[in-house]
């Protein structure tokens, strides 16, 4: 008798038509509208210490984004649920970056280029967690360019609040961004308001006035959880438009993602900020970040096999 050995899936697992498989074998085929047409929409939920953070809510963003795309993958709220704990479950992580993902798949029709024909389709990823912002860069506090060759995508040609794979503006910057020896970018729009950088919202501090932009941007959970945070803290926040000018005038800066949390940010462009050391109220909510990481509140614990 033959015992079939259980594939790895620490490096990462994923759901793909109800079965969890290693990472490295997901796929999705060549003539999904999904990669020819970078029709997606998308979220990502952290997991830490073997929980879901603020699950709900990323369920509730996605699935805004579904309705937003005209998209029907066939599951519901409690499907998508089941099969993101039961790939993390599979995968042992306990700390991970989990995707979740509709395509609007293909169209069977060759040649056709009706969307309401397509096959939408459900599938979602797993692996460890990812910091946008590698640690030992969010520490020392990173250093941004803002796009001088690129402006980010109207929103009135690509909707921001629905997550999306259409990241050529933010490639753009990034080349730009690494090519002058910066960790990242970030890009206006073509008023010359700051709106957000490849997987991150962007703050400004004032005092005890807390800024970040409202239009042209994903409401990122995590810019959610900073602002929450903030309130705590007694700071007064606002979403409004954020001239360049003004951030540049800023006390902190600082960024949000749910790949790392609040990242301190001490240079944009030339423009050197709290010295050259993280802020006070960017590490202060660095910290409390980790903390309600782990709140029952906000958790959503993930039952691994024994």
């Amino acid at each position: 008798m033959t015992i079939k050995t259980p594939p790895d899936l620490s490096n990462g697992a994923a759901w793909m038509g109800g079965r969890v498989i290693p990472i490295a074998d997901a796929g999705v085929p060549v003539t999904d509208w999904g990669l020819t047409h970078a029709d997606i929409a998308y979220d990502v939920v952290p997991v830490w210490h073997g929980g879901f953070f603020r699950l709900e809510d990323y369920l509730t963003r996605f699935i805004a984004s579904l309705t937003a795309l005209r998209m029907d993958v066939g599951m519901d709220r409690d499907a998508m649920r089941a099969a993101l704990a039961e790939m993390v479950a599979a995968s042992g992580l306990r700390q991970a970056y989990v995707a979740m993902v509709a395509a609007r798949g293909r169209n069977p029709i060759p040649g056709d280029r009706d969307p309401r024909n397509c096959d939408n389709h459900f599938y979602a990823w797993v692996v460890p967690y990812v910091h946008v912002v590698p640690e030992e860069i969010a520490a020392r506090g990173t250093h941004v360019w803002i796009g001088k060759s690129v402006r980010r995508i109207p929103q009135d040609s690509v909707n921001p609040r629905v997550k999306n794979y259409h990241w050529g503006d933010f490639t753009s910057a990034l080349f730009e961004a690494k090519d002058a020896g910066y960790d990242t970018a970030m890009l206006l729009d073509h008023a010359g308001n700051v709106t957000e950088g490849p997987g991150f919202n962007v703050f400004a501090l004032f005092g005890d006035r807390l800024v970040t932009a409202d239009h042209g941007v994903l409401h990122g959970i995590t810019r959610q959880t900073t602002l929450e945070m903030a309130d705590s803290l007694g700071l007064k926040t606002e979403t409004c438009a954020l001239p360049l000018e003004e951030l540049m005038q800023a006390d902190e800066v600082f960024l949000s993602s749910s790949g790392g949390g609040v990242v301190p940010v001490t240079r944009v462009d030339d423009r050197v900020f709290s010295n050259g050391a993280p802020g006070p109220v960017a590490q202060r909510l660095r910290a409390t970040y980790f903390d309600w990481m782990q709140q029952d509140r906000l958790r959503t614990p993930i039952t691994y096999p024994a």
